[in-house]
């Protein structure tokens, strides 16, 4: 059996920390796969995006009846969305098409055995 170098386990250990980030981006409630169409989705949909909560939500709403948006960053305009949430959502938003989001599946509950 051969001796594993330094730097094969260095690589090694960056590969699976990358790994885990990747893996976390995509578990954290509330997040999902998909774009959302901030212009048509529902309260629930924009919801799937991080960061995104019920009333962040109702306010996007609120403001695309009144005007609807034009270019993605118009999100700003929305009371409670600023720089930092909207470099968050923008790769998950689009002003065409339907909204392909979905929830994240529903984990199974386990049953305990006694």
């Amino acid at each position: 059996m051969k001796k594993m170098t330094i730097k094969t386990a260095m690589l090694l250990a960056v590969m699976a920390f990358s790994c885990c980030l990747l893996a976390g981006t995509t578990a954290q409630a509330g997040s999902s796969t998909g774009m959302v169409n901030i212009n048509t989705a529902s309260v629930e949909q924009l919801q799937l995006l991080p960061g995104i909560g019920l009333a962040k939500a109702k306010a996007i709403v609120k403001h695309r009846n009144q005007s609807p948006f034009s270019e993605v960053k118009d999100l700003a305009k929305v009371k409670g969305i600023g720089k930092a949430l909207l470099s968050k959502v923008r790769n998950r938003v689009t002003l065409k098409g339907k909204t392909t989001a979905q929830p994240p599946p529903k984990k199974k509950k386990s049953r305990k055995k006694k």
